[in-house]
């Protein structure tokens, strides 16, 4: 079962900056984009930022140019930097990859199948 697992997370201050750190337990991280999400007390989660297998990157408006997102395969692991962080950028922060997989769960899939993959979460909170 591949895992995501996050670390970096902490309390701040506004207009401080933070790292967090993605690592994956698969074989195939190189593969696929990975994603960074949060999710604030009380709202969906949301979509931050992507970077492809490529290392093209996408953010999300409310975080361009202020979060960097980036990836090392050597490494299976995936960064998010975050600057001039503000309290309204206080959340959990996920890692997320969709993989392609042979085998589920005893099944064989000639073709493979999609696995979304969660990391636990980190906590971010920014004071103001």
């Amino acid at each position: 079962q591949v895992q995501l697992v996050e670390s970096g997370g902490g309390l701040v201050q506004a207009g401080e900056s933070l790292s967090l750190t993605c690592t994956s337990s698969g074989g195939t991280f190189d593969l696929f984009p990975v994603d960074w999400y949060r999710q604030a007390p009380g709202k969906p989660r949301e979509l931050s930022a992507t970077v492809s297998s490529s290392g093209t990157s996408n953010y999300t408006d409310s975080v361009k140019g202020r979060f960097t997102i980036s990836r090392d395969d050597a490494k299976k692991t995936a960064y998010l930097q975050l600057s001039r962080l503000a309290p309204e950028d206080t959340a959990v922060y996920y890692c997320h990859q969709d993989i392609l997989v042979s085998y589920y769960k005893g099944t064989y899939y000639p073709e493979g199948r999609y696995l979304t993959v969660w990391g636990q979460g980190t906590q971010v909170t920014v004071s103001s």
